[in-house]
């Protein structure tokens, strides 16, 4: 798909826009005021492969935390400020790599233009984030309803206060719980703006029901070409944000890397626990940098053609399976050494 182009703006040790790799954003849902637990949760959100991490900042003490948060982290850190314009200054005073604001709720233009102006002296970008169900009465009214059209004129808004003020170093973030409106406003707005784009679908729900909004809405925004970091929203646990980002990304050929899981959905034919398999081996894999296809299928039917079509698959027979390598049977493991047998097939994959 042709990518479209926007700015470039640097976030911490990170570039996006500009033809760069679409990166992977979340959240911590830790009390931010709580380093150690802060700390612990985006640590784990990098190695599952989060590339820029977001903190909520609601009191001055979240604030001066995201200093000691910033020296035991390796990627990006954005600071998510709502109300308080003394609390924008302050996470940036402490080390925000980027900050997100609504500019309608900070309050007057004097209070706007004082974050600007210390995210002009620092370079720290910032991000406008603008949600169908924080739209002005005024659009509202306008548009006889929350529509597409009227969260982007007022993300459009949004954006031209701080460029009047003379600040551009922006990424815009427009969001809707509404799947099909959220694709519209993505769609109208990268038509009208250069500045990088935060994708996302909001509060999209539970890990079923959320997975299945956000890879919906994000596959018909991302294969147009549009987006350049997105997250996953999910309740629950964010690592489970950063799986489905990750293979999103891989379905749409957006990014390479990482072992691809395939599994069958059993019949009456399976012999062996092939729901539990394919859970741990999907688990386990996420250990491995490897760019391979890995194949758990059930029974004899169809399993040894769709696992020699992998790079590495079992095929389950009674009790126990074939494990298949590079189109080759290789040996035949008892059901219980199945999962131990591909852990040690990803670990010497390489020798």
């Amino acid at each position: 798909m042709d990518k479209r182009l926007t700015k470039e703006v640097r976030i911490g040790n990170r570039v996006i826009g500009g033809g760069n790799p679409i990166l992977i954003q979340s959240m911590t849902n830790t009390k931010t005021e709580d380093v150690a637990a802060t700390v612990a949760q985006i640590q784990k959100l990098t190695k599952a492969g989060c590339d820029i991490i977001r903190c909520a900042v609601p009191t001055m003490e979240a604030a001066k935390a995201l200093a000691e948060i910033k020296k035991q982290i390796e990627i990006p850190l954005v600071a998510d400020i709502h109300f308080d314009y003394k609390l924008a200054i302050a996470a940036m005073e402490n080390g925000a790599d980027k900050i997100r604001i609504n500019p309608g709720n900070i309050g007057s233009e004097d209070r706007v233009k004082a974050v600007v102006d210390v995210a002009k002296e620092r370079n720290i970008p910032i991000r406008v984030g603008v949600n169908s169900g924080s739209l002005e009465k005024h659009l509202v009214e306008k548009y006889h309803g929350v529509t597409a059209y009227g969260i982007v004129e007022s993300a459009l808004d949004k954006v031209k206060i701080i460029e009047d003020m003379g600040y551009d170093n922006l990424v815009v973030s427009i969001k809707s719980s509404d799947v099909l409106m959220c694709v519209k406003t993505h769609e109208l707005i990268s038509t009208q703006t250069n500045h990088p784009l935060h994708v996302g679908i909001t509060e999209a729900g539970t890990i079923i029901s959320g997975n299945i909004k956000s890879s919906i809405g994000l596959g018909l925004i991302l294969s147009q070409g549009i987006g350049d970091t997105i997250r996953v929203s999910l309740t629950g646990d964010p690592v489970e944000e950063i799986k489905s980002a990750k293979l999103i990304l891989r379905t749409l050929g957006l990014r390479q890397g990482g072992i691809e899981v395939v599994s069958c959905p059993t019949c009456g034919r399976t012999q062996i626990d092939l729901i539990g398999l394919a859970n741990q081996v999907e688990t386990m894999v996420a250990e491995y940098p490897l760019d391979i296809k890995v194949a758990v299928m059930g029974c004899v039917v169809n399993g040894p053609g769709e696992a020699k079509e992998a790079d590495l698959g079992v095929a389950g027979g009674i009790g126990e399976g074939l494990i298949i390598k590079k189109g080759e049977v290789y040996k035949k493991v008892p059901e219980a050494e199945l999962l131990d047998a591909l852990r040690y097939e990803l670990e010497n994959w390489s020798k």
